[in-house]
């Protein structure tokens, strides 16, 4: 899967997907420090193991560069970023049982806002499964050459 590039200083509105999620009762936030074990069990359950280390590491900055979707108590989906590299988006997923009801967009959109308040003007997806969902939603552009990228002889399980 290649890596991807966005331009955060052109990126769309998120406050539609956020206000429609909201309507449902579903917030979009920054993960707080005591929620990490809820946020890593989520991640444990629905998708791979190497994508919990990556969430693991954005719970030891400050702030904390995880961002959830949640509905009541129960977390619906997950965006981080600067995690496997400073200026990385992901990993990223969301509760089978919730896709297509926006919430993967809202969060990305969210986190590529939190991006954008640190300074960068661009961000990168790495190893973007869904090239197309991420040119539709964000205008992402695919690096030629990205692939395999900073997961270039990485250990798998």
């Amino acid at each position: 899967m290649p890596d991807m590039l966005v331009r955060l200083y052109d990126l769309p509105d998120s406050r539609p997907q956020l206000e429609a999620l909201l309507d449902e009762g579903i917030t979009v936030r920054p993960a707080l420090a005591p929620e990490r074990h809820l946020v890593i069990e989520f991640v444990r359950q629905h998708f791979q193991s190497s994508w919990i280390s990556e969430t693991e590491v954005t719970f030891g900055k400050t702030p904390v560069t995880c961002l959830i979707a949640c509905q009541q108590n129960q977390i619906l989906g997950f965006a981080c970023y600067d995690a496997i590299k400073n200026n990385f988006f992901g990993p990223t997923g969301v509760d089978p049982a919730w896709r297509g009801k926006g919430i993967g967009a809202a969060l990305l959109l969210a986190t590529l806002e939190c991006q954008r308040e640190q300074g960068y003007g661009y961000a990168i997806i790495g190893g973007a499964g869904p090239t197309e969902f991420y040119q539709k939603t964000v205008d992402a552009q695919i690096i030629e050459g990205s692939e395999p990228g900073v997961y270039r002889g990485m250990l798998r399980d």
